[in-house]
């Protein structure tokens, strides 16, 4: 192949033969005709082809940069990417971080949504944390915390954004029934089979894929599930595939884990202790309670009947007041091991008691 100006190239559209791809030879450099050349996106036709694209750098903060962890700061919403979960906001105060701008995952979004989102230009309010960051050397960072409207309330735009932008089967609110065959939050999809007798266009399947951002999980990581009762809408995408839409239990009611496994809170009350046992092979353990503080009488109760259970089945019980956790009841980012000092809150389910909410030492602390 001899292209512009006579000089051989390989194939300059295939990312192995473009910038940034050479691996152990000479740099290739083309010569481009003087009336245009490749761009990014597309034909440039009026010179020579831009500067590759670069990455804008992380911003990192100097060792020992400290946050006040209760401070609540203002600002807009720089960028956001829905479907990677991801953004940076970007400060209103100057000056008080590099940049003015910081990072901000979605698990840090206080939403009403099914699943949280932010949208560019949004006004909201959040906190700050350090972070190590190995994308960028294992440098300390900054990343929004418990992002809110401003005002402290939760961030509610989804439905107006899906208005805009989705094509949907019957309409925004109408709704079906049907049985989720499963749902793994490792690779973000499941399938719905939908029940039989709606009156849908024949190219709708019955059975239609879901996705990680249409399953209603209150704000939360959707959980593993499989053979569960379901309701859901229809959209089709800009592919013309039909899939499953803001899919929830029976009656509206979110796919929570507390829902999903018979969960009652005992409310926003935090209690402290100690990491006594952690599995990080299966993700779980158990939580050694500080033996001055007193538990609900209901916790209580609950935590007797887990032992005597245990008894019967020929386990050793002690007298010390012992939490069950998973890694899912875990903040993302929290550093786990035996002797941790967390915070946490309860909940009982029909097994006995447990701890969630679990807050600690962070990776990036």
């Amino acid at each position: 192949m001899v292209p512009w100006g006579g000089v051989p190239v390989q194939k300059p559209w295939l990312k192995q033969n473009n910038y940034g791809w050479n691996k152990g030879g000479p740099s290739w450099t083309p010569t481009w005709p003087a009336a245009g050349g490749w761009n990014k996106g597309g034909w440039n036709k009026g010179g020579p082809p831009a500067t590759p694209y670069q990455r804008k750098p992380i911003q990192t903060v100097p060792q020992g940069f400290e946050v006040d962890p209760m401070a609540r700061h203002q600002g807009t919403v720089q960028f956001y990417h829905k479907w990677k979960g991801f953004g940076f906001l970007e400060l209103h105060q100057k000056g008080l971080v590099p940049g003015d701008r910081v990072f901000v995952h979605w698990r840090q979004i206080q939403s009403d949504d099914r699943f949280p989102i932010l949208v560019q230009g949004l006004e909201v309010e959040f906190g700050l944390q350090t972070w190590r960051d190995w994308k960028a050397g294992n440098s300390l960072t900054l990343r929004g915390t418990n992002v809110t409207a401003v005002g402290g309330m939760n961030i509610a735009v989804q439905d107006d954004s899906d208005a805009q932008e989705k094509t949907f089967v019957g309409g925004q609110h109408l709704r079906y029934t049907g049985t989720l065959k499963f749902y793994t939050p490792r690779h973000g999809f499941g399938y719905v089979i939908m029940d039989q007798g709606y009156d849908v266009d024949p190219n709708v399947p019955s059975e239609l894929r879901v996705e990680t951002q249409e399953v209603n999980a209150g704000g939360k990581k959707p959980c593993f599930m499989e053979n569960l009762a379901v309701e859901f809408g229809i959209w089709k995408d800009n592919k013309l595939r039909y899939k499953v839409y803001n899919m929830t239990l029976p009656g509206g009611h979110p796919l929570t884990q507390d829902a999903l496994e018979n969960r009652i809170s005992m409310g926003a009350i935090t209690f402290t202790g100690e990491v006594a046992i952690w599995n990080w092979r299966s993700g779980w353990g158990f939580i050694r309670v500080d033996p001055s503080l007193t538990l609900p009488p209901r916790v209580l109760a609950k935590l007797a009947q887990q032992q005597a259970a245990a008894k019967q089945r020929g386990k050793q019980i002690t007298q010390e007041k012992m939490m069950y956790f998973r890694k899912p009841d875990c903040t993302p980012g929290i550093m786990l091991r035996q002797g941790a000092q967390v915070t946490f809150q309860l909940y009982i389910d029909d097994k006995g008691a447990g701890a969630c909410e679990i807050h600690g030492s962070m990776m990036g602390a």
